[in-house]
């Protein structure tokens, strides 16, 4: 065998007890997990002490250009990530045509960097399979992607709020079956945010029938996690059973007051629907506030034509004003119906460095220093940093956090925006927050029923066959960690330090992550849906 770890601690992803055993790899493959026999080869690895477990699935990641420009990415390989699913929240920049791109690089500028004029990234790339072949270059984990349905309506319709013509639709069908075809798993869509928010339940049932066909899911970011939560939870539901589509529901949050301690009931609208047969799944994050940028907290009719569109309402003081009054008196749909509290929005991020003073203050704290309204504030910011600025959103709750996490059918997402000064802690610790705060110190679940969140639950919504257990034919992408000091170590003051416990990663059989550093070793690649059509 090429490598044998030997007497781990073996949490196989099932959520079975664990169980001492030697491992062997060969070829990048799992060749034998040995309980009562010692094995041998090329090399040998000492793990007593150590959990071994498969390697983490990310089931929600914004890493769509950071795996391209940073070919290091500590920020997942040092948590264990081994696959991360991309593509997410309706926007990313496949498939696109030149003018698709320059505006989709503008609105999500906040997420992932790459605005227009950045030369970080070649953009050479126009189609989904073009997308996948470059990450197939070499990239530090393995990805999969999701067609971004916003992505695909701005392509045929446009930023115009209005139903799409049967022509329009047909050329939507076809973009999400192309995707599906060159190896997208399933569709996204984020429907707080412009354009794929204009989309009418009509029009998402026929995309998702093209996505069923493929027997791929569909992953919403839904119309409302704060008023109207679980309304817009149960039409996703209702949605994708019209469609015969699997649901795979993004960040299942409940957030916001008029959520506080409502997760049973979320969880009692989900165990119905699954006692009916229904097939879906659900990822959340370890933490509280949310994060995303400014810009999504408008509401819709302000993002109607485009980031430059937006920008023209903004400086205009009557259009302007009309936007202060629907978010912090209507409560906009861009802030899932709520009106929006200043005190509650931290900026996170900005794209001009002239702005890094803001960053780190609340927009009432900010607005508080100079004298003025928040509204102002906020609106100088938006213009200033051309929509780029990141938030972060203080409105969740624990005991929510902690009663979805238990259920049967979640799965671990980051939701990890690596951009900005002072992102969101989840982005470096999500995964070791999980195993060190969640499973260790609160036991919230067994460490044993954690991994099986993180691993063999997302692989079985992917269907891979031969990824998240240790088993034998299996590949080897495995996380050897301490379960005594796992720990996350990023916090919100410092939330770019790597985590602690984790002194082993391999992709493929190949140490990513070896004595607790980072290899050279660009071990990831693409992940494609390879069944046919039904």
């Amino acid at each position: 065998m090429d490598l044998v770890i030997r007497g781990a601690r073996v949490i196989d992803g099932s959520g079975g007890a664990s169980y001492r055993a030697d491992v062997g790899i060969t070829a990048g493959r799992i060749t034998d997990v040995s309980r009562d026999q010692r094995l041998t080869g090329a090399r040998v690895l000492d793990a007593d002490g150590l959990a071994l477990s498969p390697g983490f699935i990310d089931m929600h990641a914004h890493s769509d250009l950071a795996l391209l420009r940073d070919p290091d990415h500590s920020a997942k390989a040092a948590q264990g990530v081994t696959l991360e699913v991309l593509g997410q929240d309706g926007l990313s920049y496949a498939p696109v045509d030149d003018r698709t791109l320059a505006a989709v690089r503008t609105a999500i500028t906040g997420w992932n960097g790459g605005a227009p004029g950045d030369t970080t990234v070649d953009f050479d790339w126009r189609s989904v399979g073009e997308y996948l072949d470059r990450l197939d270059r070499g990239i530090a984990v393995n990805a999969a992607y999701l067609v971004p349905q916003g992505t695909v309506r701005m392509h045929a319709v446009g930023w115009d709020d209005r139903p799409a013509t049967p022509r329009q639709l047909d050329r939507m069908r076809q973009l999400v079956a192309e995707g599906l075809e060159q190896g997208a798993v399933g569709m996204s869509s984020g429907l707080t945010y412009t354009p794929g928010m204009y989309a009418d339940d009509a029009e998402l049932t026929e995309l998702c029938r093209v996505v069923a066909s493929y027997d791929g899911y569909y992953c919403p970011h839904h119309r409302s996690y704060g008023a109207g939560a679980l309304e817009a939870y149960a039409e996703m539901v209702e949605l994708t059973r019209n469609a015969g589509c699997a649901l795979h529901l993004a960040h299942a949050t409940m957030n916001f007051g008029v959520n506080k301690g409502r997760a049973p009931d979320l969880l009692a609208l989900l165990d119905a629907a699954l006692a009916d047969g229904a097939d879906i799944s659900l990822d959340t994050y370890p933490y509280t506030p949310g994060c995303t940028t400014l810009v999504a907290m408008l509401p819709s009719w302000a993002g109607e034509g485009g980031p430059d569109a937006v920008l023209a309402r903004l400086r205009d003081d009557a259009t302007a004003e009309r936007i202060r009054h629907h978010l912090e008196v209507v409560g906009a749909d861009g802030c899932h119906g709520v009106p929006i509290e200043w005190d509650t929005i931290e900026v996170s991020g900005v794209s001009d460095p002239g702005l890094a003073g803001c960053v780190g203050k609340t927009i009432a704290a900010a607005a508080a220093q100079r004298g003025e309204a928040p509204w102002t504030t906020a609106r100088r910011l938006l213009i200033n940093d051309r929509l780029g600025s990141t938030i972060l959103q203080h409105v969740g709750h624990e005991e929510n956090v902690r009663a979805i996490m238990r259920h049967r059918v979640h799965t671990g997402g980051s939701d990890g925006i690596l951009q900005g000064y002072k992102p969101h802690p989840r982005a470096y610790g999500t995964f070791p927050h999980y195993l060190g705060h969640y499973a260790r110190e609160l036991g919230v679940l067994s460490l044993e029923e954690t991994v099986a969140h993180l691993t063999s639950r997302p692989a079985a919504r992917l269907r891979l066959p031969d990824r998240g257990l240790v088993r034998e034919g299996y590949r080897a992408d495995l996380v050897l960690f301490d379960p005594a000091t796992v720990a996350a170590g990023s916090t919100f003051d410092a939330p770019r330090t790597l985590p602690v416990g984790i002194p082993h990663v391999l992709i493929d059989g190949r140490f990513v992550i070896e004595d607790g550093k980072r290899t050279s070793v660009l071990a990831g690649r693409s992940v494609r849906r390879t069944a046919g059509r039904r």
